[in-house]
């Protein structure tokens, strides 16, 4: 067995009835009638085993058995248009172009955070050449779960960390970061910055694109630390912002479908709490009622040198706080969920729910925080399986002087947390995973191991999830 067992759910008899509900909704507001409720904690697949890869007898991963994967994209290796794939693979979304099966993948390439002459990974179009960041797109043969062929499609970005899907067929990339022209000196003399451009923006990929895209920079959408967005039924964008004081922000077009022509941003602030901190103190299930603050300059020339320019902008009227904020999916209602990555009172990880209610307000729900770190550690990137209500969760618990046991976690509808994927790597054991999503048909299962600089394909019988 793996060291997590699975643990039955003996605390939960009392709100054993309430938890029965099929929404994540419903065992929210049982939760929050319990003072200190154990874990729950779901069979899923089964127990994880370790598990060679099918093409290269590669052992990356522990899975349920009769689970398997290919490795697939790895780093260096040298795409179809004769360009090396880049290394610092992160989010991605898969997307049917025709007949063809395509995975729009970013680069969180950091150039040390300093500019380096030629270092864009594609060979025209750069936004920046001196910025190595940008994102690759794989056509994928869905039954070898092989890739048929790849290339460049977006260079000269700077630390595309996530992103997300549109529902017109594109893919935004989100910078993380708002380095510039402007040399920044630490208090240890380090310098960074110095870029031909300013960084600190989202753009457009469509998935479409056969080649390296014209980069153009969705400054309207704001210039922060930028990690993932999630579009709903209405066009409106929301983002989360990756920092230690965090605020998470929508976008309002001014015309449907045309980012690039402008729109409203805005940050989200809790009705009659202004300046409501959520990091700490909460109870899973707790509900707040939700509205939103202008941003009058989402792109403070300022942002160059103080990357938390639009947060305070947001914050002086009111917005609330977030601790790192990352992944972001919406599921078939529109709904929007997002992770606090260092949420929570022991800093194990958050998981939020906004569920839009008329123009301007909205419902935000605890959905999730983590009760220990052997649970859950560190959410990132997520994404919802097709035709379920599975949240599939990359942990990203990288970090120095602390054990890494990084996990692909599943959270049900019913609030319990399973464990579906865990890294074995021997060369790259403190890899996190990263980029989860799925086919269009729910077959394959694509995900990242950052430090690897591999993406794997996943597939099993996924319909035998057990809670």
């Amino acid at each position: 067995m793996e060291r997590r067992e699975f643990l039955r759910d003996l605390a939960f008899v009392s709100g054993g009835l309430a938890l029965a509900s099929s929404s994540l909704g419903n065992r929210a507001m049982a939760m929050a009638e319990l003072s200190q409720p154990a874990p729950l904690r779901a069979i899923g697949y089964g127990e994880l085993v370790p598990t060679a890869s099918k093409n290269t007898g590669e052992t990356f991963l522990s899975l349920p058995k009769g689970f398997d994967y290919n490795v697939i994209g790895r780093v260096n290796s040298v795409m179809s248009d004769g360009r090396p794939t880049p290394r610092a693979h992160d989010g991605m979304w898969t997307f049917k172009v025709g007949n063809e099966l395509r995975v729009v993948r970013n680069h969180e390439v950091t150039n040390g955070k300093v500019p380096v002459v030629g270092s864009a990974i594609g060979t025209t179009n750069h936004y920046d050449e001196t910025a190595a960041g940008g994102t690759t797109t794989l056509v994928v043969d869905p039954k070898t779960r092989t890739i048929v062929r790849d290339f460049v499609s977006l260079s000269g970005t700077l630390i595309n960390c996530a992103g997300g899907p549109t529902p017109w067929g594109s893919w935004i990339t989100c910078e993380e970061t708002t380095l510039g022209p402007t040399v920044r000196t630490s208090s240890k003399g380090v310098k960074t910055g110095g870029f031909a451009k300013p960084h600190g923006y989202c753009f457009e990929v469509p998935a479409a694109a056969n080649s390296a895209v014209e980069p153009v920079p969705l400054k309207a959408m704001g210039r922060f630390v930028h990690e993932a967005v999630a579009v709903d039924e209405k066009g409106v964008v929301y983002q989360t912002e990756d920092a230690g004081s965090a605020g998470f922000y929508r976008f309002i077009p001014n015309k449907d479908k045309k980012l690039a022509q402008g729109g409203k941003l805005q940050m989200l602030a809790i009705d009659g709490k202004p300046q409501f901190d959520t990091r700490k103190g909460q109870k899973s299930g707790t509900n707040y009622n939700a509205v939103w603050v202008d941003i009058d300059e989402p792109d403070p020339a300022i942002a160059d040198t103080q990357e938390d320019a639009v947060y305070k902008q947001g914050l002086a009227k009111g917005g609330a706080t977030f601790s790192r904020l990352e992944g972001c999916c919406t599921d078939k209602k529109g709904r929007i969920y997002f992770t606090a990555t260092s949420g929570g009172d022991n800093q194990g990880g958050q998981i939020w729910r906004y569920e839009r209610d008329g123009r301007d307000r909205g419902l935000l729900t605890l959905m999730y925080e983590s009760p220990d770190k052997d649970t859950l550690f560190m959410p990132d990137n997520i994404c919802i399986m097709p035709r379920s209500e599975l949240l599939f969760v990359c942990e990203d618990g990288d970090y120095p002087n602390m054990e890494s046991k990084n996990f692909l976690r599943v959270l049900t509808p019913k609030g319990a947390m399973a464990d579906f994927a865990r890294n074995v790597s021997k060369e790259f054991p403190r890899s996190e995973f990263a980029g989860s999503t799925f086919s269009r048909d729910g077959k394959t299962l694509f995900v990242n191991l950052q430090s690897a600089g591999v993406t794997l394909a996943i597939w099993g019988d996924w319909s035998k999830f057990k809670s």
